[in-house]
């Protein structure tokens, strides 16, 4: 058990530092891994993904509030943003952790590496939509945030792969953006946690240390390091050349989802 919380603790770290780089919650990397981790452990193949999605929109909770602090200090997060996009996140996660509850663990993988591997490739290409125009009014808001909120749930993911490239469209400054995605991971990774947990509850065959579909092990382990390292990526973000460093860990994503599609499917 000691080498594994030193294996949540490791992932934690690395997922709190491009937590507070890029402005994601962590979870496209966390995800592959813990799901790897899980199997290795011999916990059950069918719940497989709803335990590692579950345990990274948990952690993706304390990895919000740490990043989001960073960003706040540094005057990056556009509060107004937050508050308008909120309501509509908060019931578009909810909506989608009740909908990963119900779905096999083999199509959901699917639906994950296809959509982290599109992030992927938007990183490598270094693709940035042209500003174009203003945020939408309150309604606009609200649905764009339900589909922030429904995907990110899906892929237990902050919402940053999405709400950056929406807010820099809509003229929005990249580095307010990322801040901004920060913030917003908050209310995605709450009302997520939430679905995870209350949908696992009728769940059987969860592992020991199981709260509903949260891992509660590899949720210590990661949170713990994953807060103390998000805040130094955040400061990073504002010194280092994001784009090259998005193209690293693009490539990097690559690798584990390859390697987590072969450890279901294999």
């Amino acid at each position: 058990m000691t080498t594994w919380l030193l294996g949540y603790i490791v992932l934690g770290a690395v997922a709190g530092f491009f937590a507070g780089l890029l402005g994601v919650g962590g979870g496209a990397i966390m995800v592959p891994v813990l799901a790897l981790m899980f199997a290795a452990q011999g916990f059950p193949r069918e719940h497989l993904m709803h335990l590692a999605l579950g345990t990274s929109m948990a952690t993706i909770i304390f990895t919000s509030i740490s990043s989001l602090r960073a960003h706040h200090a540094h005057g990056a997060v556009i509060w107004p943003i937050v508050r308008a996009i909120a309501p509509g996140i908060v019931v578009g996660t909810l909506a989608g952790a009740h909908v990963a509850a119900a779905v096999p663990t083999r199509p959901l993988a699917i639906f994950f590496a296809v959509f982290i591997g599109y992030v992927a490739v938007q990183m490598i290409l270094n693709v940035k939509p042209q500003p174009s125009r203003n945020l939408p009014g309150a309604a606009g808001m609200f649905g764009v945030g339900a589909g922030i909120g429904g995907i990110s749930a899906l892929a237990a993911i902050g919402g940053g792969s999405l709400s950056v490239p929406f807010m820099t469209w809509c003229n929005v400054r990249m580095h307010h953006a990322i801040g901004t995605s920060a913030a917003i991971g908050l209310p995605i990774a709450l009302a997520g946690t939430a679905g995870y947990m209350i949908s696992g509850f009728a769940a059987t065959g969860l592992p020991d240390g199981s709260f509903g579909f949260i891992y509660l092990p590899a949720l210590a382990g990661t949170v713990v390091a994953s807060m103390l390292v998000a805040p130094l990526g955040a400061r990073a973000a504002h010194r280092l050349p994001v784009a090259t460093l998005k193209k690293v860990f693009a490539l990097v994503l690559i690798l584990l989802l390859a390697k987590m599609l072969q450890g279901l499917f294999g």
